[in-house]
């Protein structure tokens, strides 16, 4: 549970700031959403313990991997909600940042860093 609650705060921090910066450059500046959003991309690394499965550099590698699948779903969450759904940039943005949330969190959780019992 301390795990779950770190992760939230350390997560809740770089999205305000990703959220920060993606308002201010694609929201009120008017650049473009998918590059904003793919340049403020923010990944969480330093709530689990590193080292309780993997050797360092694959435990690296499959952070790397879970962060470029996050990045993929970030995108095509956020195109999917401006295009298609209509919403406004920032809203998209919102839910593109909660779907990524919650695939870091279970991917690292489960396949990178979990403890075997």
């Amino acid at each position: 549970m301390i795990r779950v609650a770190k992760y939230f705060g350390v997560g809740a921090v770089a999205a305000a700031v990703d959220l920060s910066l993606f308002t201010l450059f694609a929201g009120v500046l008017k650049y473009n959403y998918l590059i904003v959003a793919c340049v403020t991309f923010v990944s969480v690394r330093f709530v689990f313990e590193s080292g309780v499965r993997f050797v360092r550099h694959h435990e690296i590698a499959l952070v790397f991997a879970v962060s470029a699948i996050g990045l993929a779903l970030n995108q095509t969450v956020l195109y999917a909600a401006v295009e298609f759904a209509r919403l406004h940039v920032v809203l998209g943005k919102v839910v593109a940042t909660g779907v990524v949330f919650l695939w870091n969190y279970l991917a690292r959780s489960r396949f990178v860093f979990r403890v075997s019992r």
